[in-house]
């Protein structure tokens, strides 16, 4: 048997790599820095470190937001965020505007499914699917897209909540919203007020307005915050159209963030669109801690540039 000595060995893990206890009365910077520098916690190092640069430097930041996020309550962290400039741009799917509008609109969201189904009452909420449809339509007689014609909906409009709504602030703010829908999967597709021609013309609008904001990337950061599908599929082709027009966003990092691995989330976000040099993260977690953890993190991190 050969042997050999570990001190001159290579090794993955080091003393310095180590976590330190946290101290009660620790601010979060000091927590913060407290994590391992391994691992998922070197991921979420790197993808703050990636956020802070990019707001440093006035890269592009773009948000890829599913429904979920909305649901568990971060629509708050968000509004934060787009408020301190740490938003460049958010996407969407269809349902996040459901979400968005009730909870501005009602204060809650996010029905019972199998037992509205049941009924057949599920997705009937008359006010819910009139207001998005009114928005919807007159977006589209406006040549507008789907996220600047709701969020005006409700940053103009009666909203008791509208101050945590993401659209509204994003609206307010002059940030872009782009909403990518796919007829049918909303639940005001199934209400009469609904407008295919409009759905259609807003959401590609939106796409069009996405494929800018994809081509200015370049040392920026894109998320994809609990999509699966929609939004890993509609950015590569904004990122393939934007390169194919003669743009140049190659090296930028992509972070992926949801409590399990997806196909689409990894391939369309984490690999394919950092291959010219980019760099492509993937945290694994429930949204509910890793988006609160995230934005602190990157907001610690840029005040800490500006000192």
């Amino acid at each position: 048997m050969r042997t050999h000595s570990a001190r001159a060995r290579k090794s993955k893990v080091r003393r310095r790599d180590e976590a330190r206890p946290h101290q009660p009365g620790a601010s979060f910077a000091e927590f913060f820095e407290s994590l391992p520098r391994l691992l998922g916690a070197r991921d979420l190092r790197d993808a703050v470190a990636a956020l802070a640069r990019a707001h440093a430097k006035g890269r592009t930041v773009l948000w890829g937001l599913g429904a979920h996020v909305i649901k568990v309550g971060l629509a708050p962290v968000i509004v934060d965020l787009v408020e301190r400039g740490l938003v460049s741009g958010v996407l969407m799917n269809g349902a996040g505007c459901v979400h968005e509008l009730e909870l501005a609109m009602v204060g809650q969201t996010s029905e019972d499914v199998a037992e509205s189904l049941d009924t057949g009452d599920f997705g009937m909420a008359g006010d819910t699917a009139e207001c998005l449809n009114r928005a919807i339509a007159a977006g589209a007689a406006e040549g507008i897209g789907m996220g600047a014609a709701i969020g005006r909906e409700i940053a103009e409009g009666r909203y008791r909540h509208r101050e945590r709504s993401i659209l509204a602030s994003a609206y307010r703010a002059g940030v872009p919203v782009t909403v990518h829908t796919a007829i049918g999967t909303d639940i005001h597709h199934m209400h009469p007020g609904a407008d295919g021609a409009a759905l259609g013309a807003t959401s590609y609008r939106d796409f069009e307005t996405l494929t800018g904001l994809v081509a200015t990337l370049e040392g920026g950061v894109y998320l994809n915050v609990g999509s699966a599908v929609i939004l890993p599929e509609v950015f590569l082709k904004a990122l393939s159209l934007a390169r194919n027009l003669g743009h140049k966003p190659r090296r930028f990092t992509t972070v992926n963030l949801d409590f399990i691995r997806h196909y689409r989330p990894q391939v369309n976000v984490v690999e394919r669109p950092t291959r010219l040099g980019g760099r492509g993260i993937s945290l694994v977690g429930q949204h509910e801690v890793l988006v609160p953890l995230l934005a602190a993190g990157a907001l610690e991190a840029a005040e800490a540039a500006t000192r």
